[in-house]
């Protein structure tokens, strides 16, 4: 029987590549997005690809695209979580509404189309959530304090879901990815930066806030969207228990920092090269 993935998100990005992806090799692929209008290039790929209309922010839009979903293929095996925007800016700066929104799309978002598919998972006892995290729910950064906060609380509602549905043979996985090439993201994350207020006392930080970033993204090889859907084709079809995935090499320094050192250590390799100087 051909398998099915839902897939959130699918518009650009980590979506779209992972959609083209599961297609080429032959699985059934639902590839949601806000607008599906927008992608006739993914429902032009054939007739094992379904686009439709699913919003996160719209419980209405969830059930519904898992409806159609289980109409056109007969049952889902795999979701991905992939939804989600970033907040740039000091933590001062940001309007209630924006910060409510990024918890909307990259928390509560993903538990609600969790929960709409988890019947369909128990009833068939199988299935395997795949949740995209970030090195930012990891560790953290200057200027996405937000952005963050939403990715450190998937990891531990991830986490803690892995533990309630292994025994009725429900797998959880976390991705996560670093910096990477040909993705809108940082588009909207940078438009999201304009809601900041102009806050003077904040000029010396963010100077140097904007060096820390500028070497960083001078120091790293950026990896594309088509090899971080390889790494979550890997987490939805290993069969493994293995929870998280570390997807892109540019954030294993950072990554290994955190987990693998202790707490002192860890603070003085961040602030060393984090804190901004100007």
């Amino acid at each position: 029987m051909t398998r099915t993935v839902l897939i959130t998100g699918c518009s650009t990005g980590f979506g779209e590549a992972t959609s083209r992806l599961f297609a080429a090799r032959g699985w059934n692929v639902v590839a949601t997005m806000r607008r599906p209008e927008a992608s006739a290039a993914l429902a032009a790929l054939g007739d094992n690809v379904l686009v439709t209309r699913l919003d996160v922010q719209d419980p209405a839009s969830i059930e519904a695209a898992v409806a159609a979903a289980i109409a056109r293929f007969g049952r889902i095996d795999v979701l991905v979580n992939n939804a989600g925007f970033g907040l740039f800016g000091v933590f001062e700066a940001a309007p209630r509404d924006k910060i409510q929104e990024q918890f909307d799309v990259n928390v509560f978002g993903v538990m609600d189309v969790t929960r709409a598919l988890l019947p369909h998972f128990r009833a068939n006892r199988a299935g395997t959530i795949v949740n995209i995290g970030s090195g930012a729910g990891v560790f953290t950064l200057p200027m996405i304090s937000l952005y963050c906060a939403s990715k450190f609380a998937l990891e531990g509602f991830s986490e803690a879901l892995s533990y309630e549905l292994a025994s009725l043979g429900i797998a959880v996985k976390i991705v996560e990815p670093g910096g990477v090439t040909k993705t809108r993201f940082g588009d909207r994350s940078a438009a999201e930066a304009g809601h900041s207020a102009d806050l003077p006392d904040y000029g010396p930080f963010l100077k140097g806030a904007m060096q820390v970033f500028a070497g960083l993204r001078a120091s790293r090889a950026d990896a594309t969207s088509e090899e971080v859907a390889e790494v979550i084709y890997t987490a939805a079809t290993d069969g493994t228990d293995q929870l998280r995935y570390v997807a892109t090499e540019d954030i294993k320094p950072l990554v290994r920092a955190r987990r693998e050192t202790s707490e002192a250590e860890y603070m003085e390799f961040m602030r060393e090269r984090m804190t901004p100087r100007g």
